[in-house]
């Protein structure tokens, strides 16, 4: 009797981080759907993946800053019960700030790395939940957690992938779904020469492998946070302890006594 392989839905597969995670999947004996712009890239890893895995590997082509290329994503892990995982990639940088902002970037950046990823977990989150079980791994970002880094709203939209994800483990976990969030620092992908800048300028740039290797060990583990780079896990969990310690205090009727009188 042969049993039915899981399938994943993986966006921004085409290369980089992406293609890496279908990789990786396939390997683990996921089917993939994969969803990315360049039609051609998709053609030659799901021709690999094939090849290399025996994978059944169905190709998307889908521009997510478009509303009806995103309908058509969002309408495929609605209806498609077999889809158990969404990894939610696709993303991009612009450089610049506000001082003489291009808010047309910006726009577009916030399209791709939140609203997309939002419409794209509320597409397939009531059909998890009907289930009782899936995941969800959404790529964020180290810059979450580092607004001094001068990387226009780029770490904003992060912040907000980061915030979503520990919001949605607490409010779905209990229901049997579990969500991921990872934060690479530099990675060498191709995200840095689309938004202007050399990756052979920056130090301590890690390998594509490396970074969804690691992050996988966390998403084994069910890690709600996982940060490749970081040495020191009790750096995060002191980080989160205090953050959690403040929480008790902001439910108050008056301002707190240092803004008073």
């Amino acid at each position: 009797m042969t049993t039915a392989r899981p399938l994943a839905l993986v966006t921004g597969a085409s290369t980089g981080i992406g293609a890496v995670y279908a990789d990786r999947l396939a390997r683990r004996g996921f089917d993939l759907v994969l969803v990315a712009r360049d039609g051609n890239r998709l053609a030659d890893l799901a021709a690999r993946l094939k090849s290399e895995t025996g994978a059944a590997v169905d190709i998307l082509r889908a521009d997510l800053t478009v509303a009806a290329d995103l309908a058509r994503v969002e309408a495929r892990l609605r209806d498609d019960p077999s889809i158990a995982l969404l990894v939610n990639n696709a993303g991009a940088a612009v450089p610049g700030g506000f001082e003489a902002p291009d808010l047309d970037a910006f726009e577009r950046l916030i399209r791709l790395n939140v609203t997309a990823v939002t419409r794209l977990i509320g597409a397939v989150v009531p059909r998890f939940v009907a289930a009782g079980a899936g995941a969800i791994v959404n790529i964020a970002s180290v810059v979450a957690l580092a607004p001094e880094f001068p990387l226009g709203i780029y770490g904003a939209t992060k912040a907000y992938v980061l915030a979503l994800s520990q919001s949605l483990q607490t409010e779905l976990g209990p229901k049997g779904v579990y969500v991921q969030a990872v934060l690479p620092a530099a990675t060498r992908t191709e995200i840095w020469e689309r938004s202007g800048r050399s990756v052979d300028d920056l130090a301590g740039v890690m390998e594509v492998g490396d970074l969804v290797d690691a992050a996988l060990v966390g998403f084994d583990r069910h890690e709600t946070v996982t940060i490749p780079p970081l040495p020191d896990e009790g750096q995060w969990q002191a980080f989160n302890a205090a953050r959690l310690a403040m929480l008790p205090n902001f439910a108050q009727s008056q301002p707190a006594a240092r803004y008073r009188g």
